[in-house]
């Protein structure tokens, strides 16, 4: 593992900055993509597209294998009666218990291809974030724990979206070291809810930027643009762990 020094923000940089948020709203446009791709550079930036990465969640193994154009998703569990394997390349999804094929209906190849696809886009972000689907809205700026941070609006378009297009984030990213520190998100599987998530443990891994989170929710009625204050004032409660391990970047197909 390695661990990078934040890099300080230049001066023709700064002053840029000055002038997208104190803009209109093409440029509080501009505002929210700029702090979005630095916030992706400085974790990694094209390493991601050159990447094989593995690691373990819980109580199962996924791997995100990136070739000929395609990403190819695994997760691999050992149950009480052997190894259960689930891959799925964005276009079919596939189940294998003791390397045999196993017939899955399409319904549930939807729902176990979308659990993968969340583990892993989580695992990665803020990369992702660029994709054509996705769209950045300037908040604003916000301080929270005496740091201040940029406030970003993130939702999907339907086209390309995916079955969560519907779901919108909020991201806040420290506007030092433009790493993103905090998340929140709106969803809608499963009766819906809300959730604000706190990252710990930072670590590169061969250049690419991983962290755990401790994820919260409210307690009660609650505004995701809002998460940020109930949670500064102590009231989201402690929902879930989420942390990250035997982490492995490799780039063997591209060397």
């Amino acid at each position: 593992m390695e661990k990078r020094n934040s890099r300080p923000i230049s001066i023709l940089f700064a002053f840029l900055w000055i002038i997208f948020i104190t803009c209109g709203d093409g440029d509080k446009k501009n505002a929210a993509q700029s702090a979005i791709d630095r916030a992706i550079a400085d974790a990694g930036g094209e390493l991601y597209e050159q990447s094989n990465i593995t690691f373990r969640f819980r109580d199962a193994i996924y791997t995100l294998e990136r070739t000929k154009g395609r990403n190819v998703m695994t997760r691999t569990r050992e149950t009480d009666s052997g190894e259960l394997r689930d891959v799925w390349d964005g276009r079919s999804f596939s189940r294998y218990f003791q390397n045999e094929k196993m017939a899955v209906s399409d319904s549930m190849a939807n729902v176990y291809s979308n659990s993968i696809n969340s583990v892993l886009y989580f695992a990665q972000l803020p990369y992702g974030l660029n994709d054509p689907a996705v769209n950045k809205e300037w908040i604003g700026e916000k301080i929270v724990g005496e740091k201040t941070y940029y406030k970003v609006k993130v939702t999907f378009d339907q086209e390309g979206g995916g079955d969560d297009f519907e779901d919108v984030y909020i991201y806040w990213i420290d506007a030092e070291t433009f790493k993103p520190q905090y998340l929140a998100y709106e969803f809608h599987v499963n009766g819906g809810g809300l959730r604000f998530r706190e990252a710990y443990n930072e670590r590169y891994v061969k250049g690419i930027r991983f962290v755990d989170y401790r994820n919260y929710r409210p307690t009660g009625e609650a505004e995701l643009i809002k998460l940020d204050s109930l949670f500064e004032r102590r009231k989201l409660e402690l929902f879930s762990d989420i942390r990250l391990e035997d982490i492995e970047v490799s780039r063997d197909s591209y060397n």
